[in-house]
């Protein structure tokens, strides 16, 4: 099947910088090659890691961002288009393609192709991209990847397993949200940490205990965890965290989801369907934006005070 239209709309980044550089615009629609397939965009996200990239990221030591910069454009994204998470509906495949047909819902996790800020992209077969749940709409689905993602890489390599006690701190953010979940999915005891007025959202999601990191700089006495998980990046920290990171138990540990750059498989958000699909893990989003409205998108998540996901619709 092809389209017959040869443009479409999409946020372009015109250099690094603040939210106003980015601008909807009328520009080609992407072709796919043999191994790829054109999807038609219904939502994506803003998360920490597009606003990074968007602003080059300025408070980061000198070698990170050069390094960054070499991967992704010295002056500007080499790819102008950015979003890191897709959610749509294919309606073109190449040649090559097996696993995908068209009509097929699916979600993808971008990596440095980006591309997701657009009515069209295209996705590799090969890529991290999967079938997505058919029972949640397009911005349901389009909250879960992006923290979802990071929660079940970072729980895993935590060893997460029943009876653990497990610490999450900026347990509100994205992969916060989805770490509360998936822990006790796990059988894990959770403690989040977070401010006073998110709460009630986690305990909604199954936290088990609530520590104000506004509040307390030490946690409860004899309190000891068996993971650590620092689920909101190594740059917000406060006493409580510090404190919180000694109290381990025996063969504790400590994990940041800026510890490295893991390489997300499609057999992850496989995973991540199959979690959604019984139950275990479900949205959650903070505010819904139009793909107009990019730039106030990226302008409230910089601020880094949100709740759960940011989602942009993409009609």
């Amino acid at each position: 099947m092809r389209t017959d239209d040869t443009s479409m709309r999409a946020a372009i980044c015109t250099g690094y910088g603040p939210p106003e550089v980015l601008h909807v615009e009328q520009v080609e629609r992407p072709r796919p090659k043999a191994d790829e397939f054109l999807v038609r965009v219904r939502a994506s996200t803003v998360n920490s890691s597009d606003w990074f990239v968007r602003s080059g990221i300025p408070d980061s030591p000198t070698l990170t961002r050069l390094m960054m910069k070499v991967m992704i454009g010295l002056r500007r994204p080499r790819q102008p288009i950015l979003g890191l998470i897709a959610v749509g509906e294919v309606v073109e495949v190449g040649a090559g393609v097996q696993r995908f047909h068209v009509g097929d819902r699916v979600w993808a996790f971008t990596k440095f192709h980006f591309g997701a800020y657009a009515e069209y992209t295209c996705l590799r077969e090969s890529s991290s991209v999967g079938l997505a749940p058919a029972e949640l709409s397009f911005e349901d689905l389009a909250a879960i990847p992006y923290g979802g993602l990071l929660a079940l890489h970072y729980l895993r390599k935590g060893g997460v397993k029943p009876g653990m006690q497990v610490l999450l701190y900026g347990a509100s953010s994205g992969a916060g949200t989805a770490a509360v979940q998936l822990a006790k999915h796990f059988g894990a005891h959770v403690t989040a940490v977070c401010g006073p007025d998110n709460a009630p959202l986690l305990r909604s999601l199954g936290a088990d205990e609530v520590l104000d990191y506004t509040k307390e700089s030490t946690p409860p006495e004899g309190a000891a965890w068996d993971l650590v998980l620092d689920t909101v990046g190594k740059r917000k920290t406060s006493a409580l965290r510090v404190a919180c990171e000694h109290a381990l138990r025996p063969g504790g540990r400590v994990l940041s989801v800026d510890d490295g750059t893991p390489e997300f498989s499609a057999g992850e958000l496989d995973t991540l369907k199959d979690l959604v699909e019984r139950g275990a893990l479900k949205p959650v989003i903070d505010r819904r934006y139009s793909l107009e409205e990019i730039v106030e998108a990226h302008r409230y998540v910089e601020q880094e005070h949100k709740k759960g996901n940011v989602v942009i619709s993409i009609n």
